[in-house]
């Protein structure tokens, strides 16, 4: 039976090899420290944190999460370790919560490998910590403990580790919090709580990872939404000299369709409708706790009805089975399950090889550790007899893990034609009877994400409308997946194409005036790949050129920032200039930092951290190396904004498990006039709506 710890108790371990799993509700970073028998830490190297997550016998995860898994082999401690601490710590520098009496109490079970708990403790009492103790496995007299400590620092993770007795805890600490600033930069963030009830709880069969094979369930929990930066500073700067206009490769300036300021805040969708007031419960039904003023009218739409299965056969999979407000909601919540799925059922697998791996190399250690048995027959006997269990515990892994991965490939072969348009890839028969909508969708697709064992198995890379975060477009040469090297101009094309694909589908997605895509290109190299936006006259203003075009057009938007920042934060939004446009804006900026003097590097920063809230977001087609010069300088830009890649790359990372995912872009198929159909469409709506 397992133990609910109080603060202070104790209670034996009869396994060596543990899960210690963590719920935070919010995200949290999650370490641990080895320690003597004085509980004192030898040097960094004894610290299993975020950018070094993996010493003997302990690993932790790579990025702050609300839920942590840390797999402990006690077994394979060093004999010098006679303590493991648990740590847990707030995330600097991001817009959640800056202590611990702000969140829900954090949860902290210590489980088997088949999940069998075996303690668990709940950490109360916190207040203005930001860094907490949660347990500690300690070794006395040749046996294991686990420990309810609970112990909070308001000086954060540099008071803990200098508390443990780290000389360089200050330095560790700045290290930790770097670490975990690059982790929520690559990380897909969840989707944030919706307020239909009835969650979909999605449950996936796991492959076990103990000596029996035996299957676990992996339980999905809430996620943590890749917090955005504040901007430490303005957009003042001392203006430069402004370099002669160059003669704009576009040809002569269009006129593009003018439309009529909307109303209200800018970007925000149609009003909802009222709420209803809930029916009273049955008797003895359950009860409903939500708000009664916070509905949308009318309760869920039910998820389609899965006909019984076949005995002996899994279900047939039904597009559209999660819960939600309408099938739009509910096929983004079903394919948020897909992914989160594949993501742990993946981790049991490798998490079950990883014990076959472990398993075969101790027990070879055992059997060869005597001289003897290293000649003649007993050494190869023991030998073969290692190699046959470990090719017994991966098969039953990968055994499970194909079942898992059939069940989702033929979810995904039924969810996939049944997507909406702004869920839908470029190649899907949807486009192709386009017409502007009406609504702003919920959702936009950006790419397709797979794992290395499941090449296949395609993930829609869905983001939350409006952007939370702009779009960092890497046009960076370097070694692609399969070891070959792209030409750095051909890198730039594809960059650009990918741009250009991303902007034309926001414009395709948001009714006619909402969205405006404004462009600088400063030598107009990417007057090619724009032809489309050019051409179809669907850009709010031709391609900026030159420094003069680049000062123009950063000045207007830090301005319509400013303004509606003031406007909002005073509670008068109607009192907008009436010549402000209140659609949402999108700047597509190529070629950075060519063009860019220190005022608009520092304007740049400032679109990039303050513009999503206000309906202004950037989308960069840069290479890093370009932008060496200005040093550790751009940095907090390259982090605010989200990396995404014009060729296959495995640099995004599930806010689960932390897996390395390879991201394809949403590209339209060579030869397919589709988006040139499409932006016509925009153009031609446009104009009669002008």
């Amino acid at each position: 039976m397992a133990a609910e710890l109080v603060r202070g108790q104790n209670h034996p371990l009869s396994q060596m090899r543990l899960e210690i799993r963590v719920a935070a509700g919010k995200p949290v970073v999650a370490a641990a420290t080895l320690g003597d028998e004085r509980g004192r830490i030898h040097g960094v190297e004894w610290v299993a944190h975020p950018g070094t997550s993996t010493l003997p016998g302990l690993e932790v995860s790579k990025q702050a999460a609300a839920d942590h898994r840390l797999a402990v082999d006690l077994g394979a401690m060093p004999e010098a370790v006679h303590r493991v601490s648990v740590l847990l710590s707030l995330p600097l520098g991001a817009d959640g919560p800056t202590r611990f009496g702000a969140v829900a109490a954090p949860f902290v079970a210590v489980t088997g490998l088949d999940g069998t708990e075996v303690a668990s403790y709940t950490i109360t009492g916190l207040d203005a910590e930001s860094a907490v103790v949660a347990l500690e496995l300690y070794r006395r007299q040749g046996a294991w403990k686990v420990r309810a400590v609970g112990q909070g620092y308001a000086g954060g993770l540099a008071e803990l580790l200098t508390d443990q007795g780290l000389p360089q805890a200050a330095h560790l600490a700045g290290s930790i919090n770097e670490a975990v600033a690059r982790g929520l930069a690559r990380s897909v963030a969840t989707p944030p709580p919706r307020t239909a009830d009835g969650d979909r709880t999605r449950q996936t069969a796991t492959p076990g990872i103990g000596p029996e094979g035996s299957g676990t369930t992996a339980q999905g929990a809430p996620g943590a939404v890749a917090p955005q930066p504040t901007s430490p500073y303005d957009a003042q700067g001392a203006p430069s000299a402004v370099a002669p206009q160059p003669t704009s490769p576009y040809g002569p300036q269009g006129t593009p369709g003018a439309v009529a300021p909307q109303s209200g805040y800018p970007g925000a969708g149609a009003s909802a409708d009222p709420a209803a007031q809930p029916a009273a419960p049955a008797a003895g039904g359950p009860i409903d706790y939500s708000h009664p003023r916070r509905g949308t009218g009318a309760p869920p739409s039910p998820a389609p009805t899965v006909p019984p299965a076949p005995p002996g056969q899994a279900a047939q999979p039904v597009a559209g089975d999660a819960t939600g407000w309408s099938m739009e909601e509910r096929l983004y919540n079903q394919v948020w399950g897909m992914f989160e799925d594949l993501a742990r059922t993946m981790a049991a697998y490798r998490s079950a090889v990883d014990f076959a791996d472990s398993r075969m190399e101790k027990e070879l250690d055992q059997a060869l550790s005597d001289p003897r048995s290293r000649i003649g027959g007993q050494g190869d006997a023991a030998r073969e007899a290692a190699q046959a269990k470990h090719a017994q515990l991966v098969d039953q892994a990968r055994a499970a893990l194909d079942r898992d991965l059939a069940q989702l490939a033929a979810e995904s072969e039924v969810v996939e034609p049944a997507l909406p348009l702004a869920f839908a890839g470029w190649d899907n028969p949807v486009w192709h009877g386009y017409r502007v909508p009406m609504e702003i969708p919920m959702a936009l697709r950006l790419g397709d994400l797979h794992l290395p064992e499941s090449p296949d198995l395609r993930i829609p890379m869905l983001v939350r409308l409006p952007l939370e975060r702009g779009l960092w477009i890497d046009s960076g040469g370097g070694e692609s997946l399969d070891g070959s090297f792209a030409d750095s101009h051909e890198l730039r094309r594809l960059a650009l194409d990918t741009a250009v694909a991303h902007a034309a589908r926001l414009l395709a997605v948001y009714p006619v005036g909402e969205f405006a895509v404004h462009v600088i290109d400063p030598a107009g190299s990417a007057a090619q790949a724009l032809v489309p936006l050019v051409h179809t006259g669907v850009l709010a203003a031709p391609p900026a050129v030159g420094a003069a075009g680049v000062a123009d057009v950063l000045a207007r938007l830090t301005q319509r920032v400013d303004l509606v920042q003031m406007a909002v934060r005073g509670g008068a939004a109607d009192s907008l200039p009436p010549g402000l446009d209140t659609a949402e804006q999108l700047l597509i900026v190529n070629d950075f930092p060519h063009g860019f003097d220190d005022r608009a590097v520092t304007q740049l920063r400032y679109l990039a951290d303050e513009g999503p809230a206000v309906g202004v977001h950037l989308m960069m087609v840069a290479d890093r190396e370009d932008a060496a010069g200005y040093g550790p300088l751009l940095d907090p830009l390259w982090r605010s904004l989200m990396r995404l890649t014009p060729l296959p790359d495995d640099h995004l990372a599930d806010p689960w498990v932390g897996h390395a995912w390879t991201y394809e872009p949403s590209l339209v198929p060579p030869g397919s006039q589709v988006l040139q159909r499409v932006l016509t469409e925009v153009a031609t709506a446009r104009t009669k709506y002008r």
